[in-house]
């Protein structure tokens, strides 16, 4: 068959999306080349948002003793679709510990992590005609996932002046075909966490709009980084303050096991049509294929729920990272959470910013892939040393631009 026939016969849109990586993607693929070429200590990879601090040793010896003293078919057979009825009651008794509510297991999906999460939400709310807002800076696939599902994506610009919510160019774009809108706090690219009075004001306008279109606008709340912020800072929980709020929650970043694809939704009961909500999201699931997440890690996640791994390494990076990076003239708004700083680039053009890092064999995204032109993203999850060791780079790179 020739080649042009054999492609049409393929989605285009899956063929364009399986072709290419992404930029991210890309950039730690050049970088594994790199390493081959001169030595791993030689590279300075800040490109992927993959956790450095080993899991908590209550994960391994969760698994551990799992495995040796649980029944081997039910440990590895099907679950429910939605989940194991003990794990979602343990995890849901320690979000109600952490954060005031009253869910129970029958409140929560499982997941194969945040992004599952996010796919079952969106193909349970979208339909025909419908359109999703997302802030900028955002995780690029928000814009995939929520095209995935045939609606619209629409995109409010970033305040880079504080990477709070731009609530006039919200307002903007809101419209009566507005289904829901993603928020993710702490934020992936620019470690900023959503204020209280950030969060009043969204909620306040979602309520107003609701009863204006005659509809709910629902809100994704995209939580993966949730327990690493730091200096105190509080992560509001967003179904107090919401009502027609979903929770995507994943295990990836808070117990550093990104591998192991565990996560859940949460639907709260006060969400209106809650019953239907979560009769959507279990359809949205079988639709999907995504039903009964990895069992073992499901338990795991249950005996591990609540814990982290070391949150203090990542503000000790965050800590010599930003104050270095400043006092070599770069702008950078301080993150209070994730493990990302998002600075200013030192030429309008992000790409050949990151390009002149590169001949430095320090690997760093362009903001454009976060909607966000002139910045770069920094994933600082890496080994202190490293970071001490790439100052000199980042130095150099700045003197380029003097």
């Amino acid at each position: 068959m020739a080649e042009e026939d054999a492609t049409e016969m393929f989605s285009e849109k899956m063929v364009e999306l399986g072709s290419r990586r992404s930029t991210i993607r890309e950039i730690f693929e050049f970088g594994n080349k790199r390493a081959a070429q001169v030595g791993r200590e030689n590279i300075f990879d800040f490109s992927l948002g993959n956790p450095n601090v080993p899991a908590p040793e209550t994960v391994s010896d969760a698994i551990v003793r799992l495995v040796r003293e649980e029944d081997a078919a039910a440990l590895h057979g099907y679950t429910s679709a939605q989940g194991d009825a003990v794990a979602r009651s343990r995890i849901a008794e320690s979000i109600n510990q952490a954060h005031g509510t009253h869910f129970t297991g029958d409140n929560l999906y499982m997941t194969v992590g945040a992004a599952a999460s996010l796919c079952v939400c969106l193909k349970a709310l979208a339909e025909e005609g419908d359109e999703f807002i997302a802030f900028a800076p955002y995780f690029p696939e928000y814009k995939i996932f929520v095209e995935g599902t045939g609606a619209a994506f629409r995109v409010v610009p970033a305040d880079t002046d504080s990477f709070q919510i731009n609530f006039e160019a919200f307002e903007e774009r809101i419209t009566p075909e507005t289904k829901a809108v993603i928020v993710n706090s702490p934020n992936n690219p620019s470690g900023v966490v959503y204020s209280e009075e950030t969060l009043l004001k969204l909620t306040a306008l979602l309520k107003e709009k609701s009863g204006e279109y005659g509809h709910p606008i629902y809100l994704i709340s995209d939580e993966p980084y949730r327990e690493i912020a730091f200096d105190g800072v509080k992560v509001p929980y967003l179904t107090r303050y919401y009502d027609n709020t979903f929770v995507c929650y994943s295990y990836s970043k808070s117990l550093s096991m990104p591998g192991e694809r565990i996560g859940y939704i949460v639907v709260p009961d006060e969400m209106e049509g809650a019953r239907e909500a979560y009769a959507a999201v279990c359809g949205a699931g079988r639709v999907l294929g995504y039903v009964c997440a990895p069992a073992l890690f499901q338990r795991v996640a249950a005996e591990c729920a609540g814990q982290t791994s070391d949150i203090a390494v990542y503000q000790r990076n965050r800590d010599l990272l930003y104050h270095a990076l400043i006092g070599m003239g770069y702008s950078c708004v301080k993150p209070e959470g994730a493990f990302y700083l998002f600075p200013r680039s030192l030429e309008p053009d992000a790409y050949a910013f990151c390009e002149k890092a590169k001949s430095l064999d320090l690997l760093l995204v362009p903001g454009d892939d976060f909607d966000c032109p002139g910045h770069v993203r920094i994933a600082y999850c890496v080994k202190t040393e490293m970071i001490e060791r790439s100052l000199a780079a980042f130095e150099k790179l700045a003197q380029m631009y003097r």
